[in-house]
């Protein structure tokens, strides 16, 4: 089972002062101001029972580019070989509705991709590491070029792959249940403003 998804828009900035690392009794210090150098936008893919992680930095998240990441995942062992690859992704627009389903079937007869339900991008493992990534590696941000936030990423690709386990997910149906018992079955209507 594979979790993949996109973290799109990455903006490139390069501070206007150096930041100033935190010491004892003096705090981090970022500068507010900056020059932008860009975006781009990392995709990446998670093996959420053996904690594999693949993925790579490019310019903009297009069609051409997932199925990159598709090919690099479905061409490695265990997932050329196995019976069935699930590929868990949300509605995104590059990996969308029955055509994505059908582009990718045609590629690789196994894999079967399944969306999430829309709003509920949250449920999709590879934001685990999203959220990681972004705390360990891409806060602060101040790099110089686009390349320098892509060898940023994939170093810590590199690093966390030494290091990871599967998440322990713990998130039961019993939960949804519990979560859905409180919301009113039908939209409230908005008070109006004053």
């Amino acid at each position: 089972m594979i979790s993949a998804d996109e973290k799109a828009g990455l903006q490139v900035r390069k501070r206007r002062h150096p930041i100033r690392v935190p010491r004892p009794g003096q705090p981090l210090l970022v500068e507010h101001e900056y020059r932008r150098r860009g975006t781009c936008a990392y995709q990446a893919a998670w093996d959420v029972q053996r904690a594999r992680l693949f993925g790579h930095v490019v310019a903009r998240s297009t069609i051409d580019a997932f199925d990159t990441l598709v090919a690099d995942v479905m061409s490695a062992e265990p997932y050329r070989s196995a019976q069935r690859v699930f590929w868990i992704v949300d509605n995104g627009t590059v990996h969308r509705g029955q055509r994505a389903v059908e582009r990718l079937r045609r590629q690789w007869p196994h894999l079967i991709l399944v969306h999430l339900p829309v709003h509920a991008s949250w449920l999709n493992q590879i934001e685990i590491y999203f959220s990681i990534l972004q705390r360990k590696a891409l806060t602060p941000d101040d790099f110089d070029s686009q390349n320098a936030i892509s060898r940023r990423i994939l170093d810590f690709q590199d690093h966390y792959q030494q290091i990871a386990h599967p998440f322990q997910w713990n998130f039961t149906r019993a939960d949804m249940h519990r979560i859905l018992d409180r919301c009113p079955a039908t939209p409230t209507k908005l008070t109006q403003a004053a």
